[in-house]
């Protein structure tokens, strides 16, 4: 019985112990736990050259220790006047590999995204969030090393024609390579003495996308301060420039911000 008090309270810890592997702007190797289910509202927006934003509703689920999928709907007012349901996607993440040490581990996972989106498609960038139907696959693999988290992932994107009727342009590039290179360093609690103590974690994250054949390509930087409260309900900010920018996109010089809460063992 001791032992498994005693697993139970490690189990708990371990929470807020990789809390710096929630990054804001990218997803981690790691997966939630099986039969959790996390709830995510999002609004991201830019402020020129007029106050556009998008709403984003995200339900997340641990199918099991190496799988997890989500499934997300938005709302916009970026190609209309008001507000309007720009589509969906889903989005499953697979788990293989993992390498555990203490305060230390590896993971390595493959991901998929497929998208149905119904805007026009004036835009060069090609983005599975609302703006573009496509299917994204890729490769991510996180590195914790005791409170600094450092993960990097690399994907390639097909778009599609989007509903509606809305044809992606003749001239228009239909493939795309994205990368990422995130950092995430859990800055309080200094030490911990249970898991309701509320965690604050920075990020640092670059994001790339490049569109092969075509001169088009960008490299943003997001920094990012998120809050856990009691290991339970997530609260991000972020706001993402460019680096470097030769491309046409709704993405630049954008914030974020995000609430999540998470249910565990339903």
């Amino acid at each position: 019985m001791r032992i498994l008090f005693l697993a139970i309270c490690l189990t708990a810890m371990a929470c807020p112990v990789f809390s710096q592997e929630l990054y804001v702007n990218t997803e981690p190797a790691s997966n939630m736990a099986t039969s959790s289910l996390g709830m995510r509202i999002e609004n991201q927006g830019f402020f020129s050259p007029t106050y556009k934003n998008r709403s984003t509703i995200e339900a997340m689920y641990g199918v099991s220790r190496h799988l997890m999928v989500h499934g997300s709907v938005y709302m916009s007012d970026y190609y209309s006047n008001n507000q309007h349901f720009d589509g969906g996607s889903v989005y499953a993440k697979y788990r293989f590999l993992s390498i555990d040490t203490v305060q230390q581990h590896f993971r390595g996972a493959a991901f998929v995204k497929l998208a149905s989106i119904n805007n026009p498609v004036p835009n060069q960038e090609i983005t599975l969030e609302g703006d573009n139907s496509g299917l994204q696959s890729g490769v991510v693999f996180t590195q914790l090393l005791h409170k600094l988290a450092i993960s990097g992932s690399a994907g390639y994107i097909r778009a599609f024609d989007n509903a509606g009727g809305h044809a992606l342009p003749e001239f228009q590039a239909r493939n795309a390579i994205a990368y990422t290179l995130s950092a995430g360093y859990l800055l309080l609690p200094r030490h911990y003495r249970d898991y309701s103590q509320t965690n604050m974690n920075l990020y640092v994250e670059l994001l790339g996308k490049t569109n092969p054949g075509h001169v088009q390509s960008y490299l943003d930087v997001a920094p990012a301060v998120q809050f856990i409260f009691n290991s339970l309900c997530r609260l991000d900010f972020s706001y993402r420039a460019p680096l470097y920018n030769a491309m046409e996109r709704n993405s630049k010089n954008m914030y974020l911000v995000r609430l999540e809460y998470n249910f565990f063992n339903l």
